[in-house]
């Protein structure tokens, strides 16, 4: 045990204390601890899984694989680069029919116009 003296008294401290380190956990070791814990190199130390809590286990290099060819880009898919965006009006019976028959009216409208342009070729 030292002794830390102040203007008023001499205070008995415990010579092995264990200091917290601010932030949201607290740190159970020493300062010996852990300064000699921040020297050791990550390939002295590497991580061994203790069998118990399978959130801590490393995944193998065949699991990250597997994540990776699962993980979806987010955002919205990208164009063909063939078709352009424009805004067209047409009639609300039109959109009502080729609503109607679910998804992909849009393809239907287009290919509707293909049959058009093909059965009416233009005169240049």
């Amino acid at each position: 045990m030292r002794l830390v003296e102040s203007s008023a008294s001499a205070v008995p401290i415990a010579k092995k204390e264990r200091p917290t380190l601010s932030g949201s956990k607290m740190n159970a070791m020493s300062l010996e601890e852990l300064i000699t814990a921040l020297k050791v190199k990550e390939r002295e130390a590497p991580y061994v899984w203790d069998g118990q809590d399978e959130d801590e286990r490393t995944a193998t290099p065949e699991e990250l694989a597997h994540r990776l060819a699962l993980a979806r880009k987010r955002g919205r898919p990208a164009g063909s680069g063939v078709k352009e965006q424009v805004a067209i009006r047409l009639d609300k019976e039109i959109l009502e029919a080729f609503r109607a028959e679910g998804k992909g009216w849009q393809t239907r409208i287009n290919q509707a116009l293909r049959r058009y342009l093909a059965e009416h070729p233009t005169q240049s």
